[in-house]
């Protein structure tokens, strides 16, 4: 059994242990304020420095916001400008495709009309060699028309056109082998006897009359009246008797209008002689040319060199032979036409 003293110290220990404790309790609440404090300090620093750092970087962020912003809107407008120009390359690039294919199809027109324009060109080429052929007769003509034709085809470069320049080829080789008549020569000889017609003198302004002895006696003055009795006495049988030769034919005496149209029928006579070397009519040709020998011979003066050397001229034309064959070169001119008709059919 414990005293009564006990309480009091048991109480007395009891207040110094709570005072202990409340003391340590004291320290341990004021320090964990410092602690709490100076963290509080401290947060407070760290949060104004957060709040600067974000301040600054927000603000950063504002910038480059608005730099983006601004970049985006050069970016639309760069866009906005490179779809004009899209669309207006677009509307070009429509445009010239158009252009092309209206390019093409002019081409490919012009293509066949130059095609059109060449058969047409050659056609007609040979249509010239046949018609100097056949109407005219001149070779030299119609080989320069043919040779023309096929340097055109070789131009033209075209498979489709080989039997049609081999045919023309074999067209220039008989044209080549024919014998060659100076149809040209011919008849500019022809012309300067013509135009030389009107100059020639007739036989009969070359006939030459007796001169009369009286003319003679004339000149001598001491001639008595009995011998210019005789003299014109002499005269007058002279012009009562004329004495010819037989074996020459007489003169023809013509009157000016006849010797007129005896030169105009000349010129007509070897004007159809002309015409007949250029129709190949050898008949006509050597009779025209033997009759207007024939009157030079007996109305003209033969003794005159110029009528002379006309005659030698006319002989020398007459010996010519004029009368060969032509080829006919209707033959090409099938094959051509038969070539257009296969192109035509080849087309689209």
């Amino acid at each position: 059994m414990s005293s009564p003293s006990d309480p009091v110290a048991a109480k007395a220990a009891t207040q110094t242990s709570l005072a202990s404790y409340f003391g340590a309790a004291a320290l341990v609440a004021l320090i964990a304020l410092g602690v709490t404090v100076w963290q509080g300090h401290d947060t407070r620093q760290e949060m104004d420095a957060l709040r600067q750092e974000l301040a600054k970087k927000l603000s950063d962020a504002e910038a480059q916001a608005r730099a983006g912003k601004q970049f985006a809107e050069q970016l639309r407008e760069a866009t906005r400008e490179a779809g004009a120009k899209i669309a207006a390359l677009e509307a070009k690039l429509a445009e010239s495709q158009s252009q092309q294919i209206a390019l093409e199809a002019l081409y490919q027109e012009l293509s066949r009309n130059r095609d059109e324009w060449a058969y047409a060109e050659i056609e007609q080429t040979l249509l010239v060699a046949s018609q100097q052929l056949q109407l005219a007769g001149n070779v030299k003509a119609a080989l320069i028309a043919l040779q023309a034709a096929d340097s055109r085809l070789g131009a033209m470069n075209r498979p489709q056109l080989v039997a049609l320049r081999k045919a023309i080829n074999q067209d220039v080789t008989r044209l080549k082998a024919l014998p060659f008549i100076d149809s040209v020569g011919i008849s500019v000889r022809l012309d300067n006897i013509v135009n030389a017609v009107d100059k020639l003198p007739l036989a009969a302004e070359g006939r030459s009359m007796p001169e009369p002895v009286a003319e003679k006696a004339r000149a001598d003055d001491d001639t008595s009246a009995w011998r210019r009795y005789w003299v014109e006495l002499l005269n007058d049988m002279r012009q009562l008797v004329r004495v010819q030769r037989m074996d020459r034919p007489d003169v023809p005496l013509l009157a000016p209008s006849q010797a007129f149209f005896l030169r105009e029928n000349l010129k007509l006579r070897l004007l159809s002689a002309r015409l007949a070397l250029l129709s190949r009519d050898q008949t006509s040709y050597k009779n025209d040319l033997k009759a207007a020998r024939d009157w030079l011979a007996r109305y003209f003066d033969t003794r005159d060199k110029t009528v002379a050397a006309m005659m030698a001229t006319l002989t020398s034309l007459h010996g010519n032979d004029i009368s060969i064959e032509l080829p006919d070169i209707s033959a090409t001119l099938d094959a051509l036409r038969t070539s257009r008709q296969v192109r035509d059919r080849a087309k689209p």
